[in-house]
């Protein structure tokens, strides 16, 4: 059956189970990459915090460790919230 119209999409086609949104690699919308600068980064987790895409790598001490780019779509909030400027955000070459 063709569709011909987004609006005959049945709801919820690709994330149908809690915990299946990790299946779909999202990172490749971007248009800017978050450039993460480890010497300047205090470990605060703001970033964490605020990242919609849970996108900021931390490890068991609780520290960042970096970004997972296959899940970062470049929103930039990391970089507007980073109170020591350790992430900048660089356009996206492809």
């Amino acid at each position: 059956m063709a569709l011909s119209s987004w609006k005959e999409l049945p709801i919820g086609t690709i994330i149908t189970k809690p915990g299946s949104a990790r299946e779909f690699k999202t990172g490749d919308w971007r248009s800017q990459r978050p450039i993460w600068d480890p010497e300047k980064c205090i470990h605060c987790l703001i970033c964490f915090i605020y990242c919609p895409d849970s996108s900021i790598k931390v490890n068991s001490e609780g520290k960042m460790t970096g970004i997972d780019l296959d899940y970062c779509k470049g929103c930039g909030i990391c970089e507007e919230e980073c109170p020591k400027q350790a992430i900048h955000m660089e356009i996206e070459k492809r």
